[in-house]
Formats: structure tokens, sequence, C-alpha cells
């Protein structure tokens, strides 16, 4: 068995990527996604989120969704706005977004290689969510959601990538985000045997991003008794992959006045008054909006000696320390995914939208982090760690709509 696979992807017809190409299911609400949808009949968004066609009251989980969800999938093919390749191809998949970059490979993945940890995670994953995907998977009778994968250095890939990417693309789109999505077909027998051949040589593969769609492909497998299953993925490069800040907002001061809540910190960091709003240089660095003004927080020398020493690459990363040195500490918020007083901005938003939480009251504290980096994401996932919830944010993201994997 093969770490990846080609496969016959289902894809946008010549000509109507555009219209299609929808960001993944799990960044939009369904409100979002209703007013992303309007006026664009053939958008993704009407099979990863269907509940924006039926009453906006519905349960976002109710069977209804998951039945209209395949009934558009299935609309989408009939009228041709989605064609299956004839043969099983892997697909050289790039993302250019801000300036920046980024080249895949588009493939199934082996889900015993996943249930092995060859293919590895650093994520918890739960029922609920599971629940949701398995029941996407099973009503459009395809897996949609590309999972996506981190590999480390395997210049031999990105050659083949590079020598791909280097013709026309079958498909070129510019989707409403502004993240171009570009797709070259690789239908060449010695250059799929090659690719399949040097991923294979690699030591493991990372999940990125989709932890919930790779889980829900093994419980599927598990389901039909299928021992050589295999799921959606795109694999990157981790030299090309960029994960931005995930910020954190607490609704509250735990009963502190700023003041007091400057003193606390002061025990374990540098406080210094910023006029401009901080973005850290560095892992034990933390950008504070309090009270109309930022500071910049510098962990103290003697404990941030502690943590370079440290074993644990959890303890490392830039949330843990955050978490453990000030907002469990000072405000008593211990569990994260259950606790209504944080929340979590993506640092796509900007330093500009802390600051707006912030001067309207919708929070009383923001914190600017530095970004988790991928070789940390990798050493905690070779280390069969998990990392805190909201640790990484990707950008750009892989659309839903450009490959889809009909189960068979």
């Amino acid at each position: 068995m093969t770490l990846i696979r080609p496969f016959r992807a289902l894809r946008p017809a010549a000509g109507r990527a555009a219209e299609i190409l929808a960001p993944p299911y799990d960044v939009l609400s369904s409100a979002e996604a209703r007013e992303r949808a309007r006026g664009k009949p053939w958008s993704f968004l009407h099979v990863s989120k269907a509940e924006i066609d039926l009453d906006p009251a519905i349960d976002s989980h109710d069977d209804a969704v998951y039945a209209k969800a395949g009934e558009n999938f299935h609309r989408m093919i009939a009228a041709g706005a989605l064609v299956r390749d004839d043969k099983p191809c892997y697909y050289a998949y790039r993302l250019t977004w801000r300036g920046r970059v980024e080249t895949g490979l588009g493939a199934v993945a082996s889900i015993a290689a996943y249930a092995e940890n060859r293919i590895r995670k650093h994520e918890l994953t739960t029922p609920v969510k599971e629940d949701d995907r398995v029941r996407q998977i099973e009503a459009v009778e395809a897996q949609t959601g590309l999972v996506m994968l981190a590999y480390a250095s395997a210049p031999e890939v990105d050659a083949m990538l590079a020598r791909a990417a280097a013709a026309t693309p079958t498909m070129d789109a510019l989707a409403d985000d502004g993240v171009r999505h570009q797709i070259w077909v690789i239908d060449d027998e010695a250059t799929i045997a090659a690719l399949t051949r040097a991923v294979d040589a690699l030591p493991a593969l990372y999940i990125a991003d989709g932890h919930h769609r790779s889980a829900a492909a093994l419980r599927i497998a598990q389901a039909r008794g299928e021992k050589d299953g295999y799921f959606l993925a795109v694999l990157l490069p981790q030299h090309e992959m960029t994960i931005l800040d995930y910020n954190r907002v607490l609704r509250d001061l735990n009963g502190l006045t700023p003041d007091a809540v400057v003193k606390a910190i002061e025990r374990r960091y540098l406080v210094e008054p910023s006029d401009q709003p901080v973005r850290p240089s560095r892992a034990d660095e933390i950008g504070m909006a309090l009270g109309g003004r930022w500071y910049r927080l510098a962990l103290r020398p003697e404990l941030a000696a502690e943590v370079a020493a440290s074993p644990d690459p959890v303890a490392r990363l830039p949330v843990t320390l955050l978490a453990r040195n000030i907002i469990e500490p000072i405000f008593g918020v211990t569990d994260p995914r259950r606790d209504k007083r944080i929340d979590f901005v993506g640092g796509g938003r900007g330093l500009g939208e802390l600051e707006r939480l912030v001067a309207s009251g919708a929070a009383a504290v923001a914190f600017a982090l530095y970004p988790t980096q991928m070789t940390d994401l990798m050493a905690v996932a070779d280390a069969g760690a998990i990392m805190p919830p909201k640790s990484t944010w990707f950008e750009p993201k892989l659309a839903d709509g450009v490959l889809s994997h009909i189960l068979d």
C-alpha cells in the first residue's frame, strides 16, 4: 500500500471554476455562506453549506441539510458543471495570495497510514464535528473537503511539481477573496510513478488543516470494512506554507482593573507601553491591547531560558506561554474550548480587529501572538502530543470544489 495514489478527480468543467470555488465549509457561518452564495447558483457552498438553500431557522445538522447537499452535488454533476477525469491522475495545485505562492500535490492519502500515525496529527477532534463530516461524505457519496498535509524537505517532489506547473494550467481562477487557484493535471504514467515513490520515501506527512475530515474518512472506511481506503488531500512543502497568528480576546478582566492586570503581568513579563499596535517578533513576546493603549510584553529572561531548555515542544508554543503565564493565572480561563469568556481572532483580520474589539467594548483585552511555526507543529506531531485549541491559522485556504474524490 502506498502513502498516496492518483485518483479520478471530479473538478470544475473548463471555464466554470470561478463560479464554483468556495472557501472551506468551516471558515464561514451559515449566514456568511448564504450571503457569499447570493446570486451564485453554482457555488460549492450549496454543497458544503447546504443549509443556505433551506429555511434560515433550520439546524445545520438536520437530516434535510445533508439530503440537500447530496441533491445539489449531483445536480452540478448532471448539469456538467463538475466533470470527472477518465483516468487516475495527480494534480499540481498552486495558491497565490498577497505575494505568497504555494504549490502542492493533489492526491488521495492512505487511511491506513493515518491510522498508524505515519500521517500525523496535532489536534483533538470532537465527536459532533466528526459526525457532521461523516454524514456529509455519506450524503454526497464523495470526499469534497481537502485535507491540507505538509511534508518536510523533499526537493525531488518540489522539482516535479515545478515542472508540471511550468505548463499552461488546466484551471486558473481568482476567488472572490483574492486567492488565485491553479490546477495542472499530471497524467503522465512515469511522473505519476516517480511522485508516488518520492512521497513513499518520506518518513511522515503532517495534517496541517483537516483533522475532522481525515478522522471522518477513517470512520467511513472502518464501517465499510475497507483496509485500503484513501482520503482527499493536498500535500504542500512546509517551507512554502504560511501560518498566521491566531490571537485571543477576553470579554472581561476577571474583576480586575487595567492597572491591576498590568501589575499582575509584570511578575512574569517585562511590560513596555507602545503608541502603535504591537506585532510580536518572537514566540515569547506578546502584544496586548488594554484600556485604550498597546503594550509589548516580553517574557522575563530567566523564564525564557527555562522555556528554551524545555524538551516539551508544546511548552514552547506562543499559545501555551500566553495561557500558562497570563490567561490561566490572571483571568481564570482554564478550558478555552468551553469557556465563553475567551474568543479567537484569526490573523488574517489584522491587529486592527483586536483594537476595534477592545475599543467597542466587545472585548476587555486582546492579545496578539507570534505565529506558530511549521517546525513547531511538526515537532508536536512527532512527539505524539496535542496542541492547544486554535493554535494555527493557515492562509491561504484550499478551496472546496477544486477537487473531489468520488467513493466508488
